[in-house]
């Protein structure tokens, strides 16, 4: 792990404070050569200064928004724990008046639960939790640093029972590992029951890109003996990799999300995600 002073944190209405990650998910595309990292992968860039450049970026603008984290780095990694740069943006963002659209994999998010709790009540909050496998077991292969599907279906939970809109990130399903209609239905019956707002899936299948592929292939060598030889046989040197049954199940899910009242990733899903409630009891900027 390493600090710097960044320049900016808001792009444009989206932070990382972490570049990089510690969860060790065998898939990560942010391993990808083409986000051009200047240090190792684990070797953690911390944004030191996030929450000052935060604080001076809010009070300057004169629209509220909702701010994303954690489409790059999770906010929540373990590092968090004690460095608290996330909770002290969430103070800020409670402070000014902002919404927060927080993506995770984390059971650390449920330190902040009051904070999001009260943005939620003031402005706006959906918790984003990606999911990717019921079985802790197979999940503890797939994201090894990172707590079990299970534990995060108790944050959604968790949410849930505080009234805290939240959505699940499908992604990704990698062929011959996870993509099997018996995985999908465990992950969709935790949907159903923690009541989420959302699904987001855009495919059953996973993308390789230069630098993220070698991680994942060398992953499949240690943990899935065999299986590299069947991915080179299967789909070569492609970006996208798609699961045989890939029509099949991303109907299925469609067909589930629609009879349980669960909006699916689309372009709708998205514009709620940035709608930002002025109608809410708001104090003036000014």
């Amino acid at each position: 792990m390493h600090f710097i002073n960044a320049k900016t944190i808001l792009t444009p209405r989206s932070m990382n404070i972490y570049r990089g990650c510690s969860h060790g998910c065998i898939y990560c595309d942010s391993r990808s050569k083409c986000y051009q990292f200047t240090h190792a992968f684990e070797d953690i860039e911390v944004k030191q200064n996030a929450p000052e450049l935060l604080e001076e970026t809010l009070s300057k603008k004169r629209k509220r928004c909702m701010i994303g984290t954690g489409a790059m780095g999770d906010p929540y990694i373990p590092a968090e724990k004690d460095l608290c740069l996330m909770r002290r943006c969430l103070e800020i963002i409670e402070r000014h008046g902002f919404g927060v659209a927080p993506q995770t994999k984390s059971d650390l998010i449920l330190r902040d639960i009051d904070l999001l709790d009260r943005i939620n009540k003031k402005a706006k909050t959906v918790v984003q939790m990606t999911v990717t496998t019921a079985d802790d077991s197979l999940c503890r292969l797939v994201e090894p640093e990172v707590c079990p599907t299970s534990r995060r279906f108790e944050v959604l939970c968790e949410c849930r029972d505080r009234n805290i809109p939240t959505v699940v990130w499908l992604s990704p399903f990698l062929p011959f590992i996870n993509d099997t209609k018996e995985n999908i239905d465990a992950l969709l019956d935790y949907c159903i029951r923690a009541k989420v707002h959302a699904v987001i899936c855009f495919g059953i299948g996973v993308t390789m890109r230069e630098g993220n592929r070698e991680y994942f292939y060398d992953a499949l060598d240690k943990k899935f003996p065999g299986l590299k030889e069947r991915y080179i046989k299967s789909y070569g040197w492609n970006y996208m990799i798609s699961s045989p049954r890939e029509h099949e199940l991303m109907s299925y899910i469609a067909d589930v999300c629609k009879s349980n009242s669960i909006m699916l990733g689309t372009d709708s899903f998205f514009r709620w995600m940035e709608e930002f409630p002025e109608n809410k009891n708001q104090p003036e900027l000014f």
